[in-house]
């Protein structure tokens, strides 16, 4: 699957994109982000707080728990503000 990494998650990831194949237990957002984070010491630091991380699967915003089977692409990026 592709992942987008967009704002400060991309600056500290140092990648726009990366194509990732995460075990079968990866089954959700949430759980992608937590795989992410312990693949090394950026992405680490990239989600170290996962909570404030948006994500959108094949362009669709979407919570942590939504699942990841089917997904072609997913987008992690900053809360956005409006103004």
């Amino acid at each position: 699957m592709k992942i987008l990494y967009f704002a400060w998650l991309r600056e500290r990831v140092g990648v726009a994109e990366e194509e990732v194949a995460p075990p079968p237990e990866v089954a959700t957002v949430a759980d992608l982000a937590r795989w992410l984070a312990g693949r090394d010491e950026a992405h680490a630091h990239a989600f170290e707080n996962a909570a404030v991380v948006r994500a959108a699967l094949d362009r669709r915003h979407v919570k942590p728990d939504a699942p990841l089977a089917g997904v072609r692409e997913v987008a992690f990026f900053p809360p956005m503000t409006g103004g």
